[in-house]
C-alpha cells in the first residue's frame, strides 16, 4: 500500500474530524449531553492520531544511518500501535468515565434538536471520510479480502484511519439512540449509556488494531507467495545445488531484508560463487523492489539441516 494513498487518506480524515470534534464540543456546551461529550473527546483523539500516523510516516522516510543501518521504516509501525494506544487510553477511558458518571448522576439534555444536527452533519463528514479511505483501501488490497488485506497488509496508517472512521460512525448511531431515548421517555441515563457504549466501541477497536499491528513491531516475514517465489529464484540458478532457507523481514512498508541460505555445487569456483550471488541480487531485487538488501549465505545443505 503506497505511503501517498495513505497521506491522502491520512489528510481528508484529519481535516474532516477537526472540523467534526469543534462543532461536538460547541454542540456538548449548548446540550450538556454526555454522549455528545464522548463523541467530541472521540473526535479529538481521531485528529490527533492522523498527525502522529503522519509524523510515523515522515520519520519512516529518513534515509539509513550508522545507528540505524536498516532505515527508519518501522516508525510507521511504532506511531500505529501508539494510536492505538491513545484510542483506548484517552478515548475509551475518557468515555466510559464520562458515561457512567452520567448514569450515577443523569443531567438534562437541553435543545436535543442541535445535537440530531451535529450527529448528522458528522455521520455525513464520517461517512464522506470512510468511504474515501473504503475506495483507496480497497485499491490497495488488490486480490486480497478486506480481513485478508488487513492482516497480512504491511502498511498499517491506511487500515488505522478506516477503522477509526468505522469505529466513528458507530459510535455517532450510538450517539443518537441515546439521545433520542433519553429525550422519549425522560430518563437522561441513556445518555450516560450511550457514552459507556462509544468507550466500549473505541476500546474494542484500540484492541483490534493493536494486535494487528503488534506482528509488524515484532517483526513479520515477507507473502509467503514471495518466499515461494524468492526460494524458486535461487533453485533456478544452475550452480545453486539446493535453496536451503529463505528468511525476510519487513523493515518497514517498502523494505524487506532477505537472508538467503544455499549450498553451492562442490566443483564451483570461488569466482563462480561471487558472480552468481551477484545476478542472484540484481534479479532478485528486479523482481520484488521492496526487497532492498540481500544476503547470502553459502553453507552446505546438511550443515544447515544439522543446525535446524
Amino acid at each position: 500500500m503506497a505511503s501517498a494513498s495513505s497521506k491522502k487518506v491520512i489528510f481528508a480524515a484529519l481535516i474532516g474530524n477537526s472540523l467534526i470534534a469543534l462543532t461536538k464540543f460547541i454542540a456538548f456546551f449548548i446540550t450538556k449531553s454526555s454522549a455528545m461529550l464522548s463523541e467530541g473527546v472521540h473526535s479529538v483523539v481521531d485528529t490527533g492520531n492522523q498527525v502522529l500516523l503522519l509524523y510515523g510516516l515522515h520519520r519512516a522516510k529518513r534515509p539509513a544511518d550508522e545507528q540505524f543501518p536498516f532505515g527508519h521504516g518501522k516508525e510507521v509501525y511504532f506511531w500505529g500501535f501508539v494510536v492505538a494506544i491513545t484510542i483506548f487510553t484517552i478515548g475509551a477511558g475518557v468515555s466510559i468515565y464520562k458515561g457512567v458518571h452520567h448514569i450515577l448522576h443523569p443531567v438534562p439534555i437541553l435543545n436535543p434538536t442541535i445535537n440530531y444536527i451535529v450527529l448528522a452533519c458528522a455521520f455525513a463528514f464520517e461517512g464522506a471520510a470512510w468511504y474515501f479511505a473504503f475506495t483507496e483501501f480497497t485499491k490497495a488490497k488488490g486480490k486480497w479480502g478486506y480481513f485478508q488485506a488487513v492482516q497480512r497488509g504491511k502498511d498499517p496508517s491506511m487500515f488505522v484511519v478506516l477503522f477509526e472512521d468505522s469505529a466513528a460512525m458507530l459510535g455517532i448511531i450510538a450517539a443518537f439512540i441515546g439521545i433520542f431515548l433519553s429525550q422519549v421517555t425522560g430518563n437522561y441515563v441513556y445518555d450516560g449509556i450511550a457514552s459507556v457504549v462509544i468507550g466500549l466501541i473505541l476500546a474494542g477497536t484500540a484492541v483490534w488494531l493493536a494486535y494487528e499491528i503488534k506482528g509488524l513491531l515484532i517483526g513479520e516475514s515477507a507473502r509467503p507467495e514471495i518466499v515461494k517465489s524468492i526460494k524458486e529464484i535461487a533453485a533456478s540458478y544452475p550452480k545453486i545445488k539446493h535453496v536451503n532457507e529463505v528468511l525476510t523481514l519487513h523493515m518497514g512498508p517498502e523494505f524487506i531484508l532477505l537472508n538467503l541460505s544455499v549450498d553451492f555445487a562442490d566443483t564451483v569456483s570461488v569466482g563462480d560463487i561471487e558472480e552468481t550471488i551477484a545476478r542472484l541480487d540484481r534479479h532478485i531485487k528486479q523482481t520484488y523492489p521492496k526487497i532492498k538488501r540481500v544476503f547470502v549465505e553459502a553453507e552446505a545443505r546438511q550443515a544447515q539441516d544439522v543446525e535446524v
